[in-house]
């Protein structure tokens, strides 16, 4: 096992894709279709990149789950990251969507296939938060490096502090949240567009951190154990070059391999010594997901990691995992805890 490279991801197939009107107003990098393009036509190319992003990541060993999804009031569904995370430890967390018309991207199919095939203990459940307006995006708004325990997290309003420090408690990560924002003064919408941390390599825009003290901070934590850093520019952040993850694959002959995956335009945007330290820990895989793109999200937003232990084949789960859900203001009071199904 990889603490930070998981072995197997989640997929979600969409049938229906086109840049969601509603995140357009926060999400800088949101595009739109072309003009005169049916949004049937961008649904199709849309598909087509889907299966390529699978096929890519089966081809380097990855254990690819795809889920379909024919509901075509989903139109960001492909970005599973910002729903859910998976933890070691068969810990897995469910969290609260801004966007009114994402919160039924959550899956209760999902949630089955890991308990059945992984080793599942708990299921903390943040999304009863949504009515009170507290948001935080997943692995969308937290980059986290699992082997040092630290959740990265640009501040913005699908990045509630107090919930943040609610999850890091539950699942026992250290905040390290900041502001960042880009040329013009507009915020970072998720921090998954600025950082991808990686077991030996972090890719990510310091100078995106207006504080010199606070990046100052980000810089020194992120290399505390060794681990070099590829700063990248806000022109290779519009590149989505930051929007990349590392996963375990296995090459052709049955040996582990890390890989670093990542958009075609983003590998484009990359300098060759930026492209020289990653590969000295990863393979870079790219994948060409142009139409994707338009909707403010690349390769790591469409990855969800499966962290998890992986039961054996017709091994049936010993038990229901608990479900904590978490339905009240963290500003006054603590969630309840539910046993039972999900």
């Amino acid at each position: 096992m990889s603490a930070q490279a998981p072995s197997a991801v989640v997929l979600i197939r969409a049938g229906r894709f086109v840049p969601n009107p509603h995140t357009a107003a926060d999400n800088a990098f949101q595009a739109d279709a072309p003009q005169g393009q049916s949004a049937d036509v961008t649904s199709a190319m849309a598909l087509a990149e889907m299966d390529a992003v699978a096929d890519a990541l089966r081809e380097a060993g990855v254990r690819v789950h795809v889920f379909a999804d024919e509901d075509h009031t989903r139109p960001d569904s492909v970005f599973p990251n910002n729903w859910l995370s998976t933890h070691a430890g068969g810990n897995v967390a469910v969290y609260p969507m801004y966007a009114s018309n994402r919160r039924h991207e959550r899956r209760a199919d999902v949630l089955e296939m890991l308990k059945s095939s992984y080793r599942v203990q708990t299921i903390i459940d943040y999304s009863g938060l949504e009515p009170d307006g507290i948001f935080l995006e997943g692995t969308g708004a937290m980059v986290l490096d699992h082997v040092s325990r630290v959740a990265y997290t640009a501040l913005s309003h699908r990045a509630d502090t107090n919930v943040l420090e609610r999850f890091c408690t539950d699942f026992g990560y250290e905040p390290m949240a900041f502001d960042a924002v880009d040329s013009a003064g507009v915020p970072v919408y998720h921090t998954n567009v600025i950082a991808c941390i990686g077991t030996d390599v972090a890719m990510i825009a310091l100078d995106m951190i207006p504080d010199p003290v606070r990046r100052a901070a980000v810089r020194e934590r992120l290399t505390v154990n060794g681990r070099r850093i590829v700063e990248l520019t806000e022109e290779q952040i519009r590149d989505f070059a930051g929007n990349a993850v590392e996963l375990r694959g296995r090459t052709p002959e049955g040996r582990s391999r890390h890989i670093m995956a990542m958009s075609t335009r983003a590998r484009r945007s990359l300098h060759p010594e930026q492209v020289a330290v990653i590969e000295e820990s990863c393979d870079v895989v790219d994948i060409d997901i142009p139409t994707i793109e338009l909707a403010g999200g690349s390769v790591r937003c469409m990855i969800a990691g499966v962290h998890l232990d992986r039961r054996p084949t017709g091994v049936e789960s010993p038990r229901t995992p608990a479900v904590r859900a978490i339905d009240d203001d963290p500003h006054t009071a603590d969630g309840r805890d539910v046993a039972g199904d999900d």
